[in-house]
């Protein structure tokens, strides 16, 4: 002790000169790999490691000791900087604990997955020896012993204070699984969905096949270690394979959106874990992307017949069953619901950029020819009031349906893009709604009964004047798609500007598709005729119909109705005739009776009986 009193001050400062460990910072990674190969051998070492992180912290005081003599605000940035820089390495370094464990935990997945056989809940004891697997047993409790070693040297490390900010070496390894977690779960669902460019094949239910047991394998594993690693486990997973589905139907979205969202904007991008990135492989920019136009060229509705009673897609040269709605189900085993709702989410920002196209057409086939635009307003003014019959309807429609079906045809494609996209989130909101109700009854119950109550409000306010609307509704929008309680036949998806004459062009442009049509008696239902050179699904047209329809002012839907009934009406008054027979006749009333009705859930039957003649 007296020795120590005696030390001399140019000794200390000896000392601190050669103590000083600030030229490490450049050089300590290069030793990054020796540290980790050493823990992998030993995660004991981890503890004797503490001392190495402490001294970098003497890095630091070089740069911050001018800058606390000069008693400058700076101080804390500078040391926060500083700090954050080294709890990086650190993260980085002890990263190899998680990866570790993740290689066991791969052939723990194998052994689950592939070897062991789960045992059934009533079981003969004659057959309990074949149902000890102790081989496979053993094998699994040695895997998981050195899981939890790994986990044990971790924790050894205790709280430590490298520069001004202190380590937790839970927290630490948390984040550590988690972010082997997020690269191992993205890589995976980046290299399965990935589907056949050449021709249409169905591989679709295959590789879902193959996802799901992986996804599966890691589910179960994740379960099956989390008490022995003393963490969440299935929350863990849930929350991870959510921001890894909702950061990339981010990504996916910004091909349609102007202003782009970046990392470093995103509400699922973080800089410990990260998602990673990989580069496109088709014109998709993700794995979300690939699986929504497969769907797409799956069900392409100049190929395919939608039979909606037992929600099927059927070739139409074949008659072969192509894709069912189990294909949904089948999502939500390999993507969780999240990637359902991911899908959903995808699917509104095609329809609107559709819609935005539909509109850009329209308006530029209507305003750009006069004679058009002129010829539409004469026949405007003729039918009106479509209260009326129109004498000769044989020589007054013909003419007029011949020439706008050709001047409209560019508009099909549009019309059956957004249908065809209708259909598949009115499937997927259907999957959701029965998975919600079965997995959480009185969730979707408590939902249900507060969007009503919502909506009651909001009517109310149109009513009464002391009554105002709740900003809960877009708190509770999530919910709602979750639980599948959205109606997308009945959504609005954006508004548009007013396009004159559009009711008539899309009543004529419909009737020009009529005649590739032919009414099936068996299956009571619309299908294209063998003759039309160009056929089409008919129920996914008028889907895309209705849906344009409700776009625009509701007056747009009324007259098209008014424009139907007054052309089924004016051929009834005048009788059939041998250039309007009366199955061609039924084909139109049924095709254009099923865009109204497919309102019906805000249409009242009045406004029905008042349009469409029975």
């Amino acid at each position: 002790m007296i020795r120590t009193i005696n030390v001399k001050e140019e000794v200390l400062i000896q000392i601190q000169i050669i103590g000083d460990l600030s030229y490490a910072w450049y050089i300590v990674d290069n030793y990054t790999r020796y540290m980790q190969n050493l823990i992998k051998k030993d995660p004991g070492l981890v503890k004797k490691l503490r001392a190495t992180f402490l001294k970098l912290g003497s890095a630091l005081d070089l740069p911050l000791v001018r800058i606390g003599e000069a008693g400058t605000e700076d101080f804390r940035s500078v040391s926060e900087c500083y700090s954050k820089a080294l709890v990086s390495y650190v993260r980085k370094v002890l990263q190899i604990i998680p990866q570790s464990m993740f290689s066991l935990l791969e052939e723990i997945v194998k052994v689950l997955t592939h070897d062991m056989v789960e045992v059934p809940t009533r079981l003969d004891k004659d057959k309990l020896k074949d149902y000890a697997q102790l081989t496979e047993r053993y094998k699994v409790a040695k895997l998981t012993h050195a899981i939890s070693v790994f986990t044990d040297g971790m924790l050894m490390m205790k709280s430590t204070l490298v520069g001004v900010i202190k380590i937790d070496p839970k927290k630490l390894l948390e984040d550590g699984i988690r972010k082997e977690l997020v690269t191992r779960v993205a890589a995976a669902f980046h290299n399965a969905l990935v589907f056949n460019q050449k021709g249409v094949s169905n591989d679709l239910p295959q590789v879902l096949l193959r996802l799901s047991s992986k996804t599966d394998g890691f589910r179960r594993s994740f379960e099956y270690i989390q008490d022995y690693l003393n963490i969440f486990g299935l929350k863990m997973w849930q929350e991870e394979v959510m921001r890894i589905i909702n950061y990339n139907v981010e990504q996916e979205c910004n091909t349609f959106l102007r202003q782009k969202v970046f990392d470093w904007q995103s509400l699922y991008q973080s800089q410990h874990i990260p998602i990673p990135r990989f580069p496109p492989i088709d014109e998709s920019q993700t794995f979300i992307g690939r699986l929504a136009r497969q769907l797409l060229n799956i069900t392409n509705p100049t190929m395919t017949l939608y039979v909606d009673p037992v929600k099927t897609w059927y070739d139409m040269k074949t008659n072969e069953e192509v894709l069912n709605s189990s294909i949904f189900g089948k999502i939500v085993d390999a993507l969780e619901p999240f990637g359902l709702q991911g899908l959903d989410r995808l699917y509104c920002f095609m329809i609107v950029t559709e819609l935005q196209r539909f509109t850009k057409a329209s308006t530029k086939l209507i305003l750009s020819d006069k004679a058009a635009m002129t010829q539409l307003q004469n026949t405007m003014r003729t039918l009106h009031p479509h209260s009326k019959t129109v004498e000769n309807p044989a020589k007054f429609y013909p003419p007029l349906i011949t020439k706008f079906a050709k001047f409209s045809s560019s508009l099909t494609y549009f019309i059956l893009r957004v249908g065809q996209i209708q259909i598949l989130r009115q499937q997927i909101s259907l999957t959701l709604h029965s998975l919600a109700k079965f997995e959480s009854k009185q969730l979707v119950t408590a939902v249900e009964t507060l969007n009503n109550a919502l909506v009651a409000n909001v009517t109310s306010h149109y009513t009464l004047d002391h009554v105002t609307p709740t900003d809960s509704l877009y708190e509770i929008t999530p919910y709602l798609g979750a639980c599948g309680l959205t109606q997308p036949l009945l959504q609005v998806y954006s508004t548009f500007k007013d396009i004159p004459m559009l009711p008539l062009l899309l009543f004529l442009h419909l009737h020009g598709h009529v005649t590739k049509l032919q009414y099936n008696t068996q299956c009571d239902l619309l299908v294209p005729s063998r003759r039309a050179a160009d056929p089409l699904d008919p129920v996914v047209f008028n889907v895309g119909l209705s849906t344009i329809l409700r776009q625009f002012p509701s007056e747009y839907l009324v007259e098209f109705q008014e424009l139907c009934a007054q052309y089924i009406s004016s051929y009834s008054a005048a009788g059939t005739t041998p250039s309007t027979p009366i199955t061609l006749l039924k084909q139109f009333s049924d095709c254009s009776n099923s865009s109204v009705l497919l309102t019906r859930d805000c249409v009242p039957n009045n406004v029905l009986n008042t349009h469409v003649p029975k």
